[in-house]
């Protein structure tokens, strides 16, 4: 029997771009014969996943993990809402945040370079992406993650799969995962106004005074509205200010209910799937109103 060597294994993933395990499978089992190999593998995977990885992955899940003090969320993306429901794919997200949460990897790289295994692929967490992308025929990418570790303490809130929250609290658990919720729903960039950055103030400025100065008004009213839609801007996205959405009155707000409830809020993360991605747009008519004047032509 011929050795599979690591130079061989290289040898066959460059030319096919499958998983190193699924490689070494196909080469042990032509007997090393590379060109044998890579005939199974194209017979096995096809070129699914060397097409699938330059595809826009802007759908996926939010995974989160949970352990005590310490924590992770994760959006791993992908190309449809058909795959993000896939049993492998779930199974990959929670694990990659379960890792997160356990060896701190320092960024996306590191953290696919972390052992684990998964529907016969693997040894590593990168290794088991590539074979699910050649498995399912669909790309598939890890995005973001945010690690948590300290002396706060976590609670935390997915909306479905879709969006995920993770707060960092002190005092009432019940009001802080209350708090993970309402920020789901109503998405504060910041705690406060004071923790607001500057440069979505200074955007939020420019268009107030744009629409100001329209106002014909003089310039002393002018700054009072500017001024006044910047401080309105401030009290809708700061956690703080946001009215509670599940306030009784209709009026409490996200701070008082934590004063009330004697609970702090040292800070939270929120991430939505796809935010930020741009996605493909396919215009299906004009899709086939070409391939008709095409064959007309033709």
């Amino acid at each position: 029997m011929v050795a599979i060597t690591a130079q061989l294994v290289k040898e066959l993933r460059e030319k096919t771009d499958a998983p190193m395990m699924e490689a070494k499978k196909a080469l042990v089992e032509a007997d090393g014969d590379l060109v044998k190999a890579e005939e199974l593998l194209r017979i096995k995977l096809g070129t699914k996943a060397g097409k699938a990885a330059s595809r826009v992955t802007a759908e996926g899940v939010v995974a989160a993990y949970i352990d005590g003090n310490s924590g992770a969320l994760l959006e791993v993306n992908c190309e449809t809402d058909f795959v993000s429901k896939n049993d492998s794919f779930l199974a990959l997200a929670n694990a990659a945040a379960e890792l997160v949460a356990k060896h701190n990897p320092a960024d996306v790289d590191a953290l696919g370079a972390l052992p684990y295994e998964q529907d016969g692929f693997g040894p590593t967490l990168e290794e088991v992406r590539k074979g699910l992308i050649g498995k399912i025929g669909e790309n598939m990418s890890f995005r973001r993650f945010q690690r948590f570790e300290g002396d706060a303490r976590l609670a935390h809130y997915l909306h479905g799969t879709r969006i995920g929250v993770v707060v960092e609290f002190d005092g009432d658990e019940t009001t802080a995962r209350d708090v993970a919720m309402h920020v789901a729903a109503m998405k504060p960039v910041a705690l406060t106004g004071a923790d607001v950055p500057a440069e979505l103030i200074e955007k939020e400025r420019a268009v107030a005074a744009g629409k100001a100065a329209e106002s014909g008004k003089p310039a002393d009213i002018v700054a009072k509205m500017v001024e006044g839609s910047v401080q309105k801007y401030l009290k809708e996205v700061s956690l703080a200010d946001q009215v509670f959405v599940k306030a009784a009155d209709g009026k409490q707000t996200v701070g008082q209910l934590l004063k009330a409830q004697g609970t702090a809020v040292k800070g939270f993360t929120l991430y939505v799937v796809g935010e930020g991605i741009e996605k493909k747009v396919d215009d299906f008519a004009a899709e086939v109103a070409a391939q008709v004047a095409a064959a007309q032509n033709a």
